[in-house]
């Protein structure tokens, strides 16, 4: 089980680190007292390694029960345990910048105002800063640019953290509300006009030649892949988690179905993770 545990000064930018975090599949909690890590790590390790890796966010929301952070991390590490602190940081000029934006009170109650809370704050969290395993300072970055820099941090160089649904429906039940690309393949010859073929699907080889037999057909699919090609890796650089690909024909059963398969082959030669789903293949 590996540990991420995120701190830092209060705006910069904690909740969209947990965020990104959490869709790259860990198990998040939010401001987590640090004396509960040993039973809740006890717990998370009863389960039988269904949470392999575990982000908490503990800051000053905590009060004085952050001195014993440290402490509970040695802990988690003697144990056996692989155990990060990521600390987040920013200058006291974007930080006032961004509560003044948000109009959000600082956790810290300081008489003297904002820039004194954060100067406060940012004493209280010193020996944190120095014990860092990894320090963001987000005051000049993007959300785009933050996840960037995350992936660099977190994510393997084989892995892309993102998940690939291509999906194949029949526009006559309907457009799926979820995709986020749509490809209608209607302009070419329908199977389900071949004798032997209309109660076959594209899943079956026959249905897959006669699409592909057309040079359109053929065409469109090379054209298709080579698109995605180049387009998904545009959408992992931004920081997309997930991508559905809809490719639609009439009912749903031989063309769409045919090139679903076609693409989704393709996608996981280049080592994707892909999903496949036939939404309408089923009905009448």
């Amino acid at each position: 089980m590996q540990y991420t545990i995120v701190t830092g000064m209060s705006g910069s930018g904690k909740t969209r680190v947990i965020r990104y975090l959490e869709d790259m599949g860990y198990f998040c909690i939010d401001n987590m007292p640090p004396v509960l890590i040993p039973k809740f790590s006890e717990m998370l390790t009863a389960v039988n390694g269904k949470f392999n890796n575990v982000a908490l966010v503990i800051d000053i929301r905590v009060g004085d029960m952050l001195n014993e952070l440290l402490e509970q991390i040695n802990i988690l590490k003697k144990s056996g345990y692989d155990c990060r602190l990521l600390y987040l940081d920013a200058d006291d000029e974007t930080l006032v910048k961004r509560y003044k934006e948000t109009r959000r009170q600082h956790p810290l109650e300081n008489s003297k105002g904002l820039l004194a809370a954060i100067k406060q704050e940012r004493k209280m969290l010193s020996k944190l800063y120095e014990a860092a395993d990894d320090v963001i300072d987000t005051s000049k970055y993007t959300n785009q640019t933050l996840l960037k820099k995350l992936k660099e941090i977190y994510a393997n160089d084989d892995s892309h953290h993102l998940v690939i649904n291509v999906m194949a429906f029949g526009f006559k039940y309907g457009m799926p509300l979820d995709a986020d690309l749509v490809f209608d393949v209607r302009c070419f010859p329908n199977p389900f006009y071949v004798d032997e073929l209309k109660n076959k699907t594209g899943n079956d080889k026959e249905v897959q030649d006669y699409v592909l037999s057309f040079s359109t057909a053929a065409t469109f699919l090379e054209k298709l892949k080579d698109m995605m090609k180049f387009m998904i890796p545009l959408y992992i650089e931004e920081g997309k988690i997930s991508l559905t690909i809809a490719i639609g024909c009439t009912g749903g059963k031989h063309r769409s179905v045919t090139m679903t398969n076609k693409l989704a082959e393709c996608l996981r030669d280049a080592d994707y993770e892909v999903n496949v789903t036939y939404r309408d293949i089923g009905r009448e």
